[in-house]
Order: C-alpha cells, then structure tokens, then sequence
C-alpha cells in the first residue's frame, strides 16, 4: 500500500487519538485503584451519584485500566485491534449511554451532560471513531478474493 499525506495524517491522528483514550483510561483507573477516596472527591459529579464505595470504585478503577490497555494493545498489534477496540468501546458506549439514562429519568439533573462529555462521552466517541477505522483497515473489510489472496 503507497503511503500519501492523507495517509500519514490518518495514522497520526488515529495514533494521538489511541494514545488520548488509552492514557487517560488506564491513568483514571490507576488513580481510582490507587487513592479511591481523593478520585472520589476529585473528578467533578461523582459525589452526586452516591456514597463513597471503595470497592465499587477499585472495581471500575480495574474497568478502566482493561479498557486502556485495551486500546494501547491494540495500536501495537493491528491483528488484534478491531477485536480489542470494538470490545473497549462497547463498555464505554454503555457506560456512557447509561450517563444519558440517568438524565432521561430524573436521576441526575441535564446539567451532568456537559459537566461529563470529557470524562465519560468522549472516550466513548473516541472509540467508536478509532473502531470503525480499525474496521475498515482490518482484513473483515477487504473483499474475500482479497484475502485468499493475501491471507495474514
């Protein structure tokens, strides 16, 4: 395959943006797993969710750091990165989608959706982006003549 400008533009972005979702997941998982109690009363909203839960929080703390190594995993072995990337953004679609229910219900005021788009919506967009780019590079999009003859 040539390799042009857009092509390069692409891989940057798609790395920069693999990088963004992977550090930031696995570093908030860290955090979480580490020092539940300061992520508690750190990270904007959470305390209008609920009491603190140390267990509950070290649990998504673990979450969290699958889904970024996940990603990270993912961008060093593109065999795997449709697989693993589709898997990670599959929990944050539902993490995040979860956030708008709990909107939708009553359960938490409108004001919760910007006030979570960075931490919770974005990485989820981020993944479905990265996803649909592993999809489309990945041999499950190439025609099946394609593959015969240039199996991986």
């Amino acid at each position: 395959m040539k390799t042009t400008a857009s092509t390069r533009t692409i891989l940057v972005v798609g790395f920069i943006l693999t990088a963004l979702n992977g550090f930031f997941l696995f570093g908030n998982g860290l955090f979480m797993l580490v020092a539940p109690t300061t992520w508690y009363y750190f990270v904007p909203g959470v305390t209008d969710t609920g009491s603190f839960n140390q267990h509950f929080i070290r649990d998504i703390g673990m979450i969290q750091m699958f889904l970024g190594a996940a990603f990270g995993i993912g961008m060093i072995q593109p065999a795997r990165r449709f697989d693993l990337w589709a898997a990670a953004t599959s929990w944050l679609i539902a993490h995040a989608s979860f956030h708008v229910w709990e909107v939708a219900v009553g359960i938490s005021s409108p004001a919760a959706i910007p006030r979570d788009f960075l931490g919770v919506t974005l990485p989820a967009l981020i993944g479905v982006v990265l996803t649909a780019w592993a999809w489309r590079t990945s041999p499950h999009s190439a025609p099946p003549d394609l593959i015969a003859r240039n199996p991986s």
